[in-house]
């Protein structure tokens, strides 16, 4: 069976929807696996991201600006998800790219709250885990790297910390 040609982003566009399919599935699965750990969910996640860019994705843009809307919308779906599982709001915000005297956005006082007391209930290593990947952004081998580990103890402490996480989030606040 003859391999399809690979498109560079050099490329005018793509052939038709089945070529962006394609060429972009994969990337975006594998994408989505990394950031929800599970098949079923990725797959899920991926098919939400194709419907969204069938509706408003040009074929006629070129390769680049497809996989660059590809990706935007994938962390859209991705935050989406979050919201759904987690209950409420996880955005990644990179200060840096802020205008000087700019504040970062606050989603409430109380999300806040319920945030910082989970967090703070976890130990250092775990906090800092979920901190870099869920708040930061970072992949897991950044994770690792920025913390002088393996990235399979990166994913160890990450799931250690989200099950602990997730049992003080359902642990009441003391009065």
């Amino acid at each position: 069976m003859p391999v399809p040609p690979q498109h560079s982003i050099l490329d005018e566009s793509y052939d038709g929807w089945d070529a962006v399919y394609r060429e972009n599935a994969p990337r975006i699965y594998w994408l989505m696996k990394a950031k929800v750990g599970n098949h079923s969910d990725a797959e899920d996640l991926t098919t939400e991201v194709f419907l969204s860019a069938f509706r408003y994705v040009r074929v006629s843009a070129t390769v680049g600006e497809v996989r660059a809307y590809l990706r935007m919308i994938a962390r859209t779906v991705l935050t989406e998800h979050w919201r759904r599982t987690l209950g409420y709001q996880v955005a990644a915000l990179d200060l840096d790219e802020l205008p000087a005297g700019t504040a970062a956005p606050r989603y409430s006082d109380r999300l806040d709250k319920r945030v910082e007391r989970i967090l703070a209930g976890l130990p250092d290593r775990h906090r800092r885990v979920l901190e870099l990947r869920f708040l930061r952004s970072y992949s897991i081998r950044e994770t690792a790297a920025e913390l002088g580990i393996t990235v399979s103890n990166a994913k160890v402490i990450q799931y250690r910390a989200l099950m602990l996480a997730a049992e003080l989030a359902r642990t009441p606040r003391p009065a």
